[in-house]
């Protein structure tokens, strides 16, 4: 991995994708080997990292390589993919977790495609005004901070349950890297402290937190020094020995549930005897030959992700050249109706999901005849109402192995360090999911996004959430593995990732490096990364009634593609990763 990876190189990188852009108005296609070399000659970024017998993307890279060891004694993706997600627990407890949940993703070698959701639940106390006082207003903070805003983590049930079914190695031995990791610790990085630092005055008002995190002077861990997790290591090790029910049973949920009363939450040990995973059927949907399977419903994120491309289907992207004007408008107007339309989604055990209209490409049609080409279409012209404002602070990962099987997984304590709270002697750091429900259906939240009814919160519900793991294949073969933290621009990340490498030829590092756009019906505004866009095209998008807004770079799209490091090159390997330079401590891990 190059170490040249700060802001500076970012913003290089950037520079030299706006400078290869053409302008607006222009509708040829950009030469994606534009991207690899700077107007001195030097080349940026980095060329997509090679794997002959396995892939691994992770956005830590002690976890990376955890997964690569596991492959490379004989696990299977799926045994790589539990490797992992303890580790993260260890090495990246901002959103690594098993105090939290997520969705995964995988395929097998035969083609079968399974989503299996282990998302937290609202606890059986939970109501749904549980964070508004007597007068209905909504309590700031009390649904992200404190042990009331935890919902019944699924970590530990969902990994166990694919591990149990797919993998291939013993239990012990796929979570021994972690419970070493946790046990004798590890240096901390830069970035690792950067992650620490977010949280420093959270941890200090817990006990538990400020013990494993701080200083015994309330000072922050700094790079360089080690980190040691005693009580997670101890934790992880009744997993490894009794698998999910020493989680869920026995002295962990015991302690987890003492805590969570001790804090003025909510948990019980009902809670916890009662939590079950959900194997489901994925989303399924087409883009020019390749075929998708992504997350359904309890996630709204793959539903936004068929919607924008089955619209884009009927355009020549291609032609239309990238981050042109003429080509991003298009792709704006898709986002906007996508995302307008997954308002009413929910937990399909309480919904009524409309999906199979919203992926309909008839709709789409239908969408597409009413969009015109040269001016901005109206947000309040489409229907009101839209899924709840999402923490960004989540992480992915994208696993292939010699068999041809993979795995996606996107999982999330939601805000960084969940709720701020580590449950007792477990070691555990808690989430703050409750807030991804509609705390107050009907009212805009900070992001001037309207809570949906379909989200309100009810006992053992699962909260609407935008993650979208991604498997991608070809002819009956698998193609790419794609996902990203993000909160709701989750599916804008995964399109930008895909459309890069199938659209515009661009090769998977070039595609996760690629600058990104967003649009999310509300608030009115497409969001651009720095740099994305080149001054003459946000001049004409502003001219048809856009309105830009330039942020910092979001997401990190820990990418896979298949047979080649862009479609249509065979490479000597059979893997090709794109570790997301967004985030400094990633790293993409060949076997």
């Amino acid at each position: 991995m190059p170490s040249a990876r700060g802001p500076h190189y970012r913003a290089l990188l950037l520079s030299c994708f706006v400078a290869a852009l053409p302008v607006a108005g222009q509708a040829a296609v950009v030469d994606p080997l534009a991207f690899e070399n700077t107007p001195g000659g030097q080349a940026i970024g980095m060329a997509p990292t090679p794997g002959r017998n396995g892939m691994v993307v992770v956005a830590q890279d002690l976890a990376a390589h955890v997964g690569a060891d596991i492959l490379a004694r004989g696990g299977n993706a799926v045994d790589a993919a539990v490797a992992v997600g303890y580790a993260m627990a260890v090495v990246y407890p901002a959103a690594g977790n098993i105090g939290g949940g997520g969705f995964m993703t995988l395929r097998l070698p035969d083609g079968q495609a399974t989503f299996v959701d282990f998302r937290e639940r609202a606890p059986g106390a939970a109501t749904a005004t549980m964070y508004q006082d007597a007068a209905g207003h909504v309590l700031a903070g009390a649904s992200t901070r404190g042990w009331k805003a935890v919902a019944i983590p699924g970590t530990v049930a969902g990994l166990e349950q694919v591990h149990d079914r797919w993998g291939k190695l013993p239990r012990a031995d796929v979570m021994a890297p972690a419970i070493t990791l946790a046990r004798d610790g590890f240096i901390l990085k830069p970035s690792d402290a950067d992650l620490l630092h977010t949280s420093t005055a959270a941890f200090a008002k817990d006990p538990y937190a400020s013990r494993i995190f701080l200083h015994p002077d309330g000072t922050p861990l700094m790079a360089g020094e080690r980190l040691v997790q005693p009580d997670l290591a101890r934790t992880l090790e009744r997993i490894a020995r009794k698998g999910a029910s020493g989680f869920y049973e026995g002295p962990v949920a015991k302690e987890i549930v003492r805590s969570s009363e001790k804090g003025g939450g909510i948990l019980s040990r009902k809670d916890f005897a009662s939590y079950h995973t959900r194997m489901m059927a994925p989303l399924t949907c087409d883009y020019r030959g390749y075929h998708i399977d992504t997350a359904p419903p309890p996630s709204g994120g793959g539903v936004a992700l068929c919607e924008m491309l089955n619209i884009l289907s009927g355009y020549d992207m291609h032609a239309l050249g990238l981050h042109t004007a003429a080509g991003v408008q298009r792709e704006v107007e898709a986002m906007r109706h996508a995302y307008a339309d997954r308002q009413d989604l929910g937990d399909p055990a309480f919904v009524n999901n409309p999906i199979a209209h919203l992926t309909d490409p008839a709709y789409a049609a239908q969408v597409r005849q009413h969009l015109p080409a040269g001016h901005a279409v109206s947000s309040a012209s489409l229907r009101p109402g839209a899924p709840e404002g999402e923490k960004e602070e989540t992480t992915h990962y994208s696993i292939a192995d010699q068999s041809g099987m993979t795995v996606a997984v996107t999982y999330t304590l939601n805000g960084w360090f969940g709720a701020g709270v580590v449950a007792g002697s477990t070691g555990v750091v808690m989430n703050d999911e409750m807030d991804d429900f509609a705390t107050r259906p009907g009212e805009p939240n900070m992001f001037g996004i309207v809570g949906s009814q379909a989200n309100a919160i009810a006992p053992g519900k699962t909260p609407l959430s935008s993650m979208a793991p991604t498997i991608v294949s070809h002819d009956g073969q698998p193609a790419m593995v794609l996902g990203s933290p993000g909160g709701s621009r989750i599916p804008t990340i995964i399109l930008s990732v895909l459309t890069g490498m199938v659209d515009y030829g661009l090769d998977v590092q070039q595609a996760v490096d690629l600058p990104r756009i967003h649009e999310q019906w509300q608030p009115d505004v497409v969001q651009v990364e720095r740099g994305a866009l080149s001054p003459a095209v946000i001049r004409t998008l502003t001219h048809e009634g856009y309105t830009v807004e330039e942020h910092a770079p979001w997401g990190v799209a820990e990418s896979i593609l298949v047979g080649g490091p862009r479609i249509g090159k065979v490479g000597q390997a059979r893997y090709y990763g794109g570790a997301d330079l967004r985030h400094q401590s990633g790293a993409a891990v060949g076997e």
